[in-house]
């Protein structure tokens, strides 16, 4: 029985979520989920008490498994703006292809049409890009006018911001080939020393390419300067 109300749970879930992705917290009902689901609205109600409940498991849900993305950032033998930028793709996909990474930022947008607090998921990343850019600046790969904590914050409300318009102009499916783009423009201004940036879509050669990390699919290639971040082109 627990694992036919877990199944249950999970359907109802991904059906929301495509739909929270879709069409929004005030353009979907719990009709529109029992359809999607296949289950009735009396089994909807038994798990969640209110659509309210359902956008906030979706959320939870959602950025439950953002924790997993930043399990890029930790590996120590990559150098750490390489990690950034290659974390930065991993969330761009999420965000473009997950239905409960899509549905969840979009709820939590949407957040004061929703009678419920929803959680803030960009203390982990502002958290993450903080301690990556604090080891940068360790290593020297930092300008001097950079200071960790607050270009953090200032990073990662930009790169949500890019991410949002970008869906929202030209698609979500643009997402991942947009990203090589705002690093071009960001990157000189963090970088230490003359950094030059390749041109957007240079195929690196095999002695330049390297896995971000264990999870990333894409080689990318170095700026031209040891130690220094990749620019992330194997997606766009």
């Amino acid at each position: 029985m627990q694992e036919r109300a877990r199944e249950t749970r999970r359907s109802l879930l991904e059906a929301a979520a495509c739909l929270f992705a879709e069409h929004g917290y005030a353009g979907t009902s719990v009709n529109d989920i029992s359809a999607r689901s296949g289950r009735t609205s009396g089994s909807i109600y038994f798990h969640y008490s209110s659509k309210e409940g359902i956008a906030l498991a979706v959320v939870r849900d959602g950025f439950a498994t953002w924790s997993g993305l930043a399990t890029c950032y930790a590996d120590r033998t990559v150098p750490p703006m390489e990690r950034l930028v290659a974390l930065s793709h991993k969330i761009a996909r999420a965000l473009a292809e997950d239905s409960l990474t899509r549905a969840g930022a979009r709820l939590w947008a949407e957040r004061e049409a929703i009678n419920v607090r929803l959680p803030d998921p960009f203390v982990l990343w502002t958290t993450a890009v903080t301690r990556l850019l604090a080891q940068a600046r360790n290593h020297g790969h930092l300008a001097a006018h950079v200071r960790p904590a607050a270009t953090a914050r200032t990073l990662v409300r930009a790169f949500f911001g890019f991410c949002t318009l970008t869906e929202a102009l030209d698609g979500p499916e643009a997402l991942s080939g947009r990203v090589s783009d705002w690093w071009e423009l960001t990157l000189p201004a963090l970088l230490s020393g003359p950094r030059p940036v390749p041109a957007p879509g240079r195929h690196a050669t095999p002695a330049e390419s390297v896995s971000a990390c264990g999870t990333c699919e894409a080689a990318s290639p170095r700026l031209e300067s040891p130690g220094s971040a990749l620019l992330a082109t194997g997606d766009a």
